[in-house]
């Protein structure tokens, strides 16, 4: 009789512990104490909240920090070694495909506009989309050619869907700009050998990790070295280089912005938020993956997402939003530019800052180029 109650009482337990779902610690992939996580999110590092007051010296350790968090950098190239492959005249300029050692890891093809006439000119890097779409990435930027019609037709899709039916490369380019555009790691011409699969980015993730080194940070370093490169061109203006991404493009646009010192001015379209509203149980965005190539480890216990784009003050920055965002909610956009203006106004360089929020989606229209040309102009021509 004794051993029958026993078993009773536990086998009551344990139905008890089955249907109490407070048991169970994972919600749509998201710990259930996601809140009592989120609260302990101070942001110890950001300007205001740390105890540095001077802002160089504040800029330099925060900076460091961010480094710190993208973990071991690609070996630096000894000789950058560019090699044109082909070319394509333009309307007042000239597309080169070209190769060069990014690092002494990698060599990589790149499409490089040059205008016509007499040097230095201004340049700037522009930093292809995520898309979940990784056939292409340079070709999302400058247009491609001597490329099979698959190529051709993916990318002409491509700038129709994203782009408002423009290259912005090559409108730069019209415009007398220097132009270069890269694959990141894992698009385009430095995808897998194996083939596209959308899964595969949390693997290249993992195993950047193995080796103690990050995905995320392997991509924000070569963007970097890109730079570098472009700098070490004679017919380019390395006093006059500036950056523009549209997504994934724009999250790497304020990165390397906040980075490289190289970069003189940043036009990031599309891509800004606020860890508060970015992790909630409601956002799809939150599915492991793709969110692998915009991760730092271990980057929350110090800087929020506008902290380390404000790493850029009081260098020009351009900021663009959508009001039809889906993926990034206005309030979460809008409380991001409010911290940044913070920060520029605190160096009195409240218009070196534009921000500004379009009723629009997730989109770079024409006329959202044009005022990013007219940046440019503004910040990288000479007067």
């Amino acid at each position: 009789m004794k051993k029958f109650l026993l078993f009773s009482l536990l086998l009551c337990s344990a139905l008890t512990y089955a249907q109490d779902s407070s048991r169970y610690e994972l919600i749509n992939d998201m710990p259930v104490y996601l809140e009592k996580i989120k609260a302990r999110l101070n942001y110890p590092l950001a300007w205001g909240n740390s105890e540095i007051t001077d802002y160089a010296e504040w800029r330099s350790t925060a900076r460091e920090k961010v480094f710190d968090c993208m973990l071991t950098p690609p070996p630096v190239a000894s000789n950058f070694d560019m090699k044109k492959i082909s070319s394509q005249k333009g309307d007042g300029y000239t597309t080169w495909k070209i190769e060069f050692n990014i690092s002494d890891f990698s060599r990589i093809p790149a499409y490089l506009c040059v205008p016509e006439g007499e040097g230095p000119f201004p340049a700037v890097v522009l930093l292809h989309d995520h898309g979940a779409h990784f056939s292409i990435g340079k070709e999302k930027m400058i247009r491609p050619f001597d490329v099979d019609s698959a190529v051709m037709t993916d990318a002409d899709k491509w700038a129709k869907q994203c782009y408002d039916d423009q290259y912005f490369g090559n409108y730069l380019a019209e415009n007398g700009y220097v132009v270069l555009a890269i694959d990141a790691l894992f698009w385009g011409e430095r995808g897998r050998k194996e083939g596209i699969r959308y899964d595969s980015q949390q693997a290249v993730a993992s195993n950047f990790l193995q080796v103690g080194m990050d995905w995320s940070g392997t991509i924000t370093y070569e963007d970097i070295y890109s730079v570098e490169f472009l700098a070490s061109l004679p017919f380019v203006d390395a006093e006059r280089i500036g950056c523009n991404g549209f997504s994934m493009g724009a999250y790497r646009a304020w990165m390397l912005s906040a980075m490289s010192d190289k970069v003189k001015a940043g036009a990031a379209i599309c891509w800004l938020t606020t860890t508060a509203v970015q992790m909630q149980l409601s956002n799809k965005r939150n599915k492991g993956g793709s969110d692998f190539s915009m991760q730092l480890p271990g980057i929350r216990n110090y800087l929020d997402y506008p902290h380390i784009a404000s790493i850029a003050c009081p260098k020009p920055m351009l900021f663009f939003n959508g009001a039809k965002d889906k993926l990034f909610p206005v309030a979460a956009v809008e409380d991001a530019f409010k911290t940044m203006r913070q920060v520029w106004s605190s160096q009195g360089a409240d218009d070196k800052l534009i921000t500004k929020v379009w009723d629009a989606p997730h989109f770079f229209n024409k006329a959202m180029q044009k005022e990013v040309l007219e940046f440019f102009n503004n910040n990288l021509r000479q007067e």
